[in-house]
């Protein structure tokens, strides 16, 4: 497979330079097949670039440039020209997509720190590497969870008055919140943080033009598909806060607004919804179906993926497996954590570190704490 492909570009490549590919010489074809790969590698690293990556890039609000210099949205890597539209209409957003792609970043390796697979970082770019280009469970996750962390970030921002669209929620009142309660309050505007997280995030998807029931145009609607069930994760987890009003506390009074959940909720439903994502195809109506149609087909709220997931026990510059090797485990676990299956039967090495923690803490009158420091040796083990 990759002779053909060498092939190929090498042929092209002395078509252009008006050459017949039978009178290369051994230093020619050096010479084409190294400017060859370099330019898939390039390939490669553009279609590998996305959003993401304002994540890993700190993003200065609009009011912070000067008169005269580059526009925000121009300095701004991995997006889309459809997402680059927005940002040009929305530049008060750009901050928060950023906060919301962090956010579901840092949830996803908290979600996956026990996993052969955590969720790491390989650079500012591509964020996750090559992983992401096969269409795995991993992939789906990640996929809802930045896309869940858009929605929170955008609907908190609302809520906050920093941005220049949207301001508190206007959801109706709920119809079993009793009648001597007030709805009232400043909610997060969970419905805007949707809409625009659908705008924004679908964007790259939705410009793209595959051929209908194409493998590619089956991995852009798995994008969409977990796009969708990451922001209706955090719209359907939003609930009713109330704060009670009266004199000594009596809560003769209660107002209530709209709220959204804790994002570790969100992340718990998601990991939930990935370990029972479906296994799908592409069929010739160009969509996706079931691979065992025993099983239930799948809702707006949950994952699918197409391609089984790569062996990240070693590490393969392929695949993005990064590998096990120097992961702690966890020697008494039987669980992912534990040497056994961490380390994929390899075993593991054994040291000695020395921890210290605050103890011996003690209240003194008035008002503080003094603790001592007490240091212990305890023992660690690595994956070989």
């Amino acid at each position: 497979m990759q002779r053909t492909v060498a092939g190929r570009l090498l042929a092209q490549g002395a078509l252009r330079a008006g050459l017949s590919p039978a009178r290369l010489t051994m230093t020619g074809l050096r010479v084409l097949l190294a400017a060859a790969l370099l330019s898939s590698c390039s390939q490669c690293l553009v279609e590998a670039n996305s959003w993401w990556s304002l994540a890993m890039n700190p993003i200065q609000r609009p009011e912070m440039y000067i008169i005269g210099a580059q526009p925000l949205c121009s300095q701004l890597n991995g997006l889309s020209q459809g997402q680059r539209k927005l940002c040009q209409l929305y530049q008060d957003h750009m901050v928060y997509i950023g906060e919301g792609a962090k956010t579901g970043i840092k949830e996803c390796q908290y979600q996956f720190r026990q996993r052969r697979w955590n969720c790491s970082t390989v650079d500012n770019i591509s964020v996750f590497g090559r992983v992401m280009q096969i269409g795995s469970r991993e992939t789906a996750f990640t996929y809802s969870i930045s896309a869940a962390g858009v929605v929170n970030a955008i609907s908190r921002a609302c809520r906050e008055g920093e941005l220049s669209t949207c301001g508190c929620s206007r959801a109706a009142r709920p119809k079993d919140l009793p009648r001597d309660w007030l709805w009232g309050g400043c909610g997060d505007n969970a419905e805007y943080g949707y809409r625009f997280a659908k705008e924004f995030v679908d964007a790259r998807e939705r410009e793209k033009n595959y051929p209908k029931g194409s493998e590619d145009h089956a991995r852009t609607l798995m994008n969409l598909q977990n796009n969708e069930a990451g922001r209706r994760a955090v719209y359907n987890l939003a609930d009713v806060a109330c704060k009670c009003h009266g004199v000594s506390g009596s809560c003769s009074l209660k107002t209530c607004w709209l709220q959204l959940a804790d994002f570790r909720k969100v992340g718990d439903l998601l990991k939930e919804k990935y370990d029972s994502a479906a296994a799908m195809k592409i069929n010739r109506k160009g969509k996706l179906e079931l691979v065992n149609s025993r099983f239930n087909s799948p809702t707006a709220d949950d994952l699918v993926y197409l391609d089984q997931s790569p062996d990240y026990c070693v590490k393969n510059k392929t695949t993005g497996s990064l590998g096990t090797m120097g992961r702690l485990c966890n020697k008494t676990s039987e669980g992912m954590d534990g040497c056994e299956l961490m380390c994929c039967g390899r075993g593991y090495d054994q040291f000695k570190t020395v921890q210290v923690e605050r103890c011996h803490c003690k209240f003194h009158w008035c008002c503080y704490v003094k603790c001592k420091k007490c240091t212990q040796i305890v023992d660690q083990f690595v994956c070989k």
